[in-house]
């Protein structure tokens, strides 16, 4: 898993969700029923105390899943999170420290951008996949559209604001690989323990085709 690329990852399937996981008992068998819906790609946020151990616990217990790491904001977080058996990082921004840690670990990075600047910016630092965040308020498919000009060689996976409904609209766009999004896992199913309903989800965004 560790010689994948950002863009083998983006390739994978249409859908990569966005994971806040609390409650560790909750990591492997929410990871299992992504994995039988047919979504394979997890991002583990580090927004929680336990997110580490459930990376851990994913890449230990559900070889089909290829676990990254979302919310990577520190230049210490890379390490950790390679080291738990994440394959693949994302942040919500680029910094040259960030930059040096994503290379100084090996792991490989989907960098999160905003602005045409950005884009420069990390595409000068050697990224051409790229995640849009906050999508919606980036300016959603717009923007993506205006960023396709003077960016031919960028492809983009749009994260936050993004719905089942909205997602074959983004997935349309030639520069667009796939998308994020955090409606896979709604949290009455997940305090629930209802994995098969998270099963049908997964299933159903591995379906969207671009429209």
């Amino acid at each position: 898993m560790n010689r994948l690329n950002v863009l083998d990852v983006m390739r994978v399937g249409p859908v990569i969700p966005v994971l806040v996981i609390e409650d560790l008992a909750q990591a492997v068998p929410l990871a299992k029923a992504l994995v039988a819906g047919g979504v394979r790609v997890l991002e583990v946020t580090l927004r929680t105390p336990v997110a580490l151990a459930a990376i851990r616990a994913m890449a230990d217990e559900v070889p089909e899943a290829i676990v990254g790491v979302g919310t990577l904001t520190r230049p210490e977080d890379f390490t950790e999170a390679r080291d738990a058996g994440a394959c693949f990082g994302v942040s919500p921004g680029l910094t040259p420290a960030l930059i040096a840690a994503a290379r100084q670990s090996g792991l490989p990075l989907l960098p999160g951008v905003m602005t045409p600047s950005d884009v420069i910016a990390a595409r000068q630092a050697g990224f051409e996949q790229l995640k849009l965040f906050p999508a919606r308020q980036a300016g959603g498919m717009g923007m993506l559209q205006a960023l396709a000009g003077p960016f031919p060689d960028v492809t983009f996976c749009p994260t936050g604001g993004i719905t089942a409904e909205t997602a074959p609209e983004f997935l349309a766009l030639p520069n667009v690989g796939c998308v994020g999004g955090s409606w896979l896992t709604p949290k009455a199913a997940l305090l629930a323990g209802d994995w098969g309903r998270i099963t049908e989800l997964a299933r159903e965004a591995n379906g969207l085709k671009a429209r």
